[in-house]
């Protein structure tokens, strides 16, 4: 019977397997107990919520999977996100922005606060939720007044504001999409638009 012959290469693997093998049986770990232990599966203890995709007017059911137990003090974190098999529009399937949505949730460059610029500076401020509402409402107001069009040159009613317009979310549902219209046209607002056409 020949000796066996082992390159350096060979040898180099050999003793580094050996060494590896002796130092985790030394410290407990055992590869049959690893291997016989059953995972948790990823999404075992986390909760569902039910979405639509931000991204454009299709509007695809995306589920949402976060942990969290719902404590007072407790934050949720978004973990996991998938297209919805029971969503009409897309049956579970997601483009690949879709698909990629957990990264845009969780981007450290998401804007997640108001800020403001005043006119002339340089610098954007932060600004409370309703610091921006009332401002904003301020500002339509304002306009508004100056250019609603009550009479036309014929003095027809026309209760027109045209100086300010207003771009809706195509992806809402029915209902929202119906109350989003009956706010804009109360007001007088002509120009109205949504993604769907952008």
């Amino acid at each position: 019977m020949g000796a066996v012959r082992v390159s350096r290469r060979g040898l180099f693997k050999l003793t580094g397997a050996s060494v590896g093998a002796s130092t985790l049986t030394a410290l407990g770990f055992s590869p049959a107990a690893a291997q016989a232990a059953v995972r948790a599966f990823k999404l075992e203890r986390t909760s569902e919520t039910r979405n639509t995709c931000p991204y454009c007017s299709v509007g695809c059911g995306v589920i949402m999977y976060s942990i969290g137990d719902g404590a007072k003090n407790v934050k949720g974190k978004i973990i996991h996100i998938e297209g919805d098999p029971d969503h009409p529009t897309n049956r579970g399937t997601l483009c690949p922005k879709g698909a990629a949505l957990i990264d845009f949730i969780n981007s450290k460059t998401r804007l997640q606060v108001p800020q403001y610029r005043a006119p002339g500076a340089k610098e954007w401020t932060r600004i409370s939720w309703d610091q921006a509402i009332d401002k904003i409402a301020r500002l339509m107001k304002d306009d508004r007044d100056k250019n609603f069009i009550a009479r036309n040159g014929d003095g027809q009613t026309v209760n027109r504001w045209v100086s300010t317009g207003f771009l809706a979310a195509s992806a809402t549902s029915n209902e929202t999409a119906w109350a989003t219209y009956k706010v804009v046209r109360s007001l007088g607002m002509v120009v109205f638009d949504n993604q769907a056409r952008v």
